[in-house]
């Protein structure tokens, strides 16, 4: 083998490593978003809709649903949970990871109860992006 084929071979297995290793990054950010998605925030409970039994239906999962429960006194309340399933209508990646930090949606407001202000680190809340995003 000459030394340009053998500094192609070595480039180019090089840059298949990093990109082995930028999907194995990827892999784990998308886990520790399902894990903090569906283990710790209860996403679902609002952002999903349930059957008759009150179980979540399969495959629907996060792509909105009415909310089963109201405020018990008077008080601005959402009658519904928006879908977040590939993220939600208009935010990109960064919007949206801001808004799980800040509890701000990019044009300043809040979302009515029950959505309680996350604030989430930079690193949890690009791992629930990333999660989230990744849903199809």
């Amino acid at each position: 083998m000459n030394r340009r084929v053998l500094a192609f071979v070595l480039a180019a297995g090089g840059v298949l490593v990093a990109c082995a290793g930028a999907q194995g990054q990827d892999a784990a950010l998308i886990a520790r978003g399902e894990y903090l998605v569906n283990g710790v925030a209860g996403c679902n409970d609002c952002h999903s809709p349930r059957d008759e039994r009150g179980e979540l239906v399969a495959g629907r999962e996060l792509t909105g649903a009415s909310l089963p429960f109201a405020a018990t006194v008077p008080m601005p309340w959402a009658a519904a949970a928006p879908p977040i399933r590939g993220l939600p209508a208009s935010f990109t990646p960064g919007q949206f990871a801001a808004f799980l930090q800040t509890g701000k949606r990019p044009d300043g407001t809040t979302p009515l109860p029950p959505m309680p202000p996350y604030r989430l680190n930079a690193e949890d809340a690009r791992a629930v992006t990333a999660y989230i995003a990744s849903l199809r």
